[in-house]
């Protein structure tokens, strides 16, 4: 079986939201499976490990986590136009994935939400591609043959699926639409990239 690794971080909803959808885009493909992980808030005082269940949600990932999967779809909240610190943390301890170049050619892509309209989503996207390509991971976008891209008024970039998380509720139906295509086509390529 194919594996779609969908790892986030998120203190709020949006970001947990966004990686749901993607998982129903991974699993729209035959033969796929979305495996879903966040990872674990740092401590600012000291370094604490968390346990490997978290009270809610996804489970931590794991570096095995990462060996094991065919694609990578990561996300995080727009932090000052960054990826979030303990997202930055985790990809900080993947050394050993690097040097064994175990993502070497797998696809990935990236999504991102922020609490305000210029609050950096691009960058953040950016910054989060950033060590995918050190690992050697191809990276997909969102290109404007996505109908919702053109149309809509609210999160979607060609770097990838964003969210603006406002009073006015949760993720558009373009949002959505957008998370979903990522899935999709982050599960499409990995089809066609993975050994038979």
């Amino acid at each position: 079986m194919t594996k779609i690794l969908i790892l986030y971080f998120s203190r709020h909803g949006a970001t947990a939201a966004m990686a749901n959808h993607i998982v129903r885009g991974v699993e729209s493909v035959h033969g796929v499976e979305a495996v879903l992980r966040t990872v674990p808030d740092i401590s600012a005082v000291c370094e604490k490990t968390a346990g490997r269940i978290p009270a809610s949600g996804a489970i931590y990932a794991t570096l095995d986590d990462l060996k094991q999967c065919d694609g990578l779809a990561l996300g995080s909240p727009t932090h000052f136009g960054n990826m979030a610190a303990p997202l930055k943390y985790f990809l900080d301890n993947t050394t050993e994935l690097w040097f064994s170049g175990a993502l070497v050619g797998k696809p990935a892509g990236v999504f991102t939400s922020t609490g305000s309209l210029h609050g950096g989503q691009e960058s953040t996207l950016l910054s989060m591609m950033l060590p995918l390509m050190h690992q050697g991971m191809l990276l997909l976008g969102l290109p404007y043959t996505e109908t919702a891209l053109r149309e809509t008024s609210s999160g979607g970039t060609p770097y990838g699926p964003s969210h603006l998380a406002s009073d006015l509720g949760g993720l558009t139906g373009h949002e959505k639409d957008l998370c979903k295509a990522l899935g999709a086509r982050l599960a499409k390529t990995a089809l066609l990239l993975k050994p038979a």
